[in-house]
């Protein structure tokens, strides 16, 4: 097993244990709704120090249900992924292209190789001085690709 697969592992350990302890603990048993949010344990710890409270602001939506809250709660954690997502997904791609990009500046600079328009294989055949190289294009039974200037 390789190490990036034993820290996988040990990760996805630690996060079903996160969820999972919690449970089979019954470390809210004691309380009216056990896995109630921060805000709610928050209202709850305030209004018992200070009953008279008066809050600043009100909220702009009030959900009529949890489940409804809820559910606002995992589409906005839904698109926030979508968008972090995307975004990595832009920086990889143009980390690629500039890296193709460089590859092929660097093959066009170094000594360019052309693939000849035969269908047998050829031996590469250079003379002193020249600056093409011939190359095996395909083979019969191939599918006819050249692995010529691949990178």
């Amino acid at each position: 097993m390789s190490r990036n697969t034993k820290i996988n592992a040990l990760l996805l350990l630690v996060v079903v244990a996160l969820a999972v302890l919690p449970l089979a603990l019954g470390l809210g048993d004691h309380k009216k709704e056990p896995f109630a949010g921060a805000d709610a344990e928050a209202e709850t710890a305030i209004t018992e120090i200070e009953p008279d409270y008066e809050p600043w602001f009100s909220p702009l939506y009030e959900p009529p249900s949890g489940e409804i809250e809820s559910a606002l709660f995992a589409l906005q954690a839904a698109l926030g992924a979508g968008v972090l997502a995307y975004y990595f997904g832009v920086r990889r791609g143009r980390r690629q292209g500039e890296l193709r990009a460089r590859a092929q500046q660097d093959g066009q600079d170094s000594t360019p190789v052309t693939a000849p328009d035969v269908t047998t294989p050829a031996e590469v055949t250079t003379s002193p001085g020249s600056t093409t190289a011939k190359a095996h294009e395909s083979t019969p039974g191939s599918t006819g690709e050249s692995s010529v200037g691949r990178i």
